[in-house]
């Protein structure tokens, strides 16, 4: 009997298929008693008529919201990034 470890993208929610390049990440919860890993899996690739990958989206989805990126200081983020 053969196993199947179906993996599904945690950002669009579509099955990860044989042959598909993909990413995991690993979450580290310290307060967790239960001591096996948890893992995210993102799709790797780009797919037709999109720009860039779900893991792609997911990191400048999470960069966004880490640094605080509004409306309000945008302008001020693409100034800081001509000077840099």
């Amino acid at each position: 009997m053969f196993g199947y470890d179906v993996r599904c993208c945690d950002y669009c929610q579509c099955s990860i298929v044989a042959g598909q390049r993909w990413v995991r990440e690993k979450l580290y919860d310290p307060g967790s008693t239960n001591r096996g890993a948890a893992y995210r899996h993102f799709h790797a690739e780009v797919f037709d008529g999109e720009e860039v990958s779900c893991w792609e989206k997911y990191w400048m989805e999470r960069e966004i919201v880490r640094t605080g990126v509004t409306g309000r200081n945008t302008g001020n983020e693409q100034g800081i990034r001509l000077v840099a």
